[in-house]
């Protein structure tokens, strides 16, 4: 492959491979971009100053969306973490209706308690991860105290192998995804869990989806050399209700294209505690995560997680305190990590799951099959798996 002009130009000019569709073209320039360079020149910063004031590369694609503020009462916001809607900026693109991406709105301190509930409980039985295929359920019962130690001490010994919790790729929550048969059923199921379920009827609510029931979530555990394939959110039954996106740790780059894989994608910067809503015509639209950027400062958190959850948190709060052991841990993982939360409604209202024929049910849930998140260290298993990646 030749050598990538450092321009914003080259994302146009770069020559494709044989039979290569627009989304994948830019999906490798991407993932091999260069920070601190000009191929990051079309990236969309929508927490930068020119997505408020109208300037910039792409600034023509930038509008500003419109919040349903009273739908969520300061209250609740607080309750979960987040500022008041009114204080919220929110953003969608030309040419996406349905698309909102909202720079993070969390209080200062509180997407410590996502990131400890993403590393410590949800990862946790009966919830299923891409671990269980290859250990039994007595291994991978609690990753976080099999992985604690090593993580506290990560700098110490940097040549140690992997932790458990840096060896997890995935967690299902609530429906449990089949990887295999691309289906939810109600025969793997678990409790969603509460306070995540909060969280999103507060955003879904804020964007005019009130009323949105969180069923099932998948959440996606990135190592700086991962990606996430070109891929399309369709399993759920009802597509009315609006996919959720929360991401924390360090920045990455979120490819969002068309129906259809010939049609370039809009890239844009996901920062930590930056939430995405896609619904209505971008519910179901192609996108992708391409690149994990590493953070410009060597191993260090982004600025807004420097900032300790309050030790006096509301009374009725879904947010629980965060121990000095535990945010040692978590700040550990997150120097060279990104962890995200997607969730879903599954069915609509007064809506079953369609019977199955009785081979489909005998299929296994924690079966890894086809699994779109990897790193650069599994490039053969990826290529086998998921070609859109």
């Amino acid at each position: 492959m030749g050598k990538m002009a450092a321009t914003v130009g080259s994302v146009a000019t770069l020559a494709a491979e044989p039979g290569e569709d627009a989304f994948r073209k830019l999906f490798r320039f991407y993932r091999q971009s260069r920070p601190g360079t000009a191929d990051l020149g079309a990236v969309i910063d929508f927490s930068a100053a020119h997505a408020a004031c109208g300037t910039g590369p792409c600034a023509h694609k930038v509008l500003r969306s419109q919040l349903s503020v009273s739908s969520v009462s300061d209250h609740d916001a607080h309750r979960a973490g987040l500022q008041p809607v009114s204080k919220w900026q929110a953003y969608g693109l030309q040419g996406y209706p349905g698309f909102v991406f909202i720079p993070n709105p969390f209080l200062p301190g509180y997407q410590w308690h996502w990131v400890k509930q993403c590393l410590k409980l949800y990862s946790q039985k009966p919830n299923v991860c891409n671990l269980d295929k290859h250990m039994t359920q007595e291994e991978t019962q609690d990753l976080w105290e099999q992985s604690k130690e090593f993580l506290r001490y990560k700098e110490a010994n940097k040549r140690r192998p992997r932790s458990l919790l840096e060896k997890l790729r995935w967690v299902t929550l609530g429906y449990h995804y089949n990887w295999d048969s691309k289906k939810y059923s109600a025969d793997h199921y678990t409790p969603f869990p509460s306070d995540l379920a909060f969280l999103s009827e507060q955003v879904a609510a804020a964007c005019g989806f009130q009323g949105f029931r969180a069923e099932a979530g998948i959440l996606n555990y990135y190592r700086l050399d991962s990606t996430l394939g070109i891929h399309v959110d369709r399993s759920e039954l009802d597509h009315s209700k609006p996919l959720l996106s929360f991401s924390f740790g360090q920045s990455a780059i979120f490819l969002l294209g068309g129906l259809k894989r010939d049609e370039e994608p809009t890239a844009m910067f996901m920062h930590s505690g930056d939430i995405m809503v896609m619904s209505g015509f971008s519910r179901l639209l192609n996108h992708a995560v391409p690149r994990v950027l590493p953070s410009p400062q060597g191993d260090s958190l982004p600025c807004c997680l420097e900032m300790p959850l309050p030790a006096v948190l509301p009374r009725d709060s879904v947010v629980e305190p965060c121990s000095e052991e535990d945010w040692q841990v978590c700040t550990s993982y997150l120097k060279t990590a990104r962890v995200n939360m997607t969730v879903r409604q599954v069915l609509a209202t007064d809506q079953d799951f369609p019977l199955e024929p009785m081979e489909e049910k005998k299929r296994d849930i924690t079966t890894e099959g086809f699994c779109y998140l990897d790193d650069e260290s599994s490039q053969v298993k990826r290529v086998k798996l998921n070609p859109d990646s």
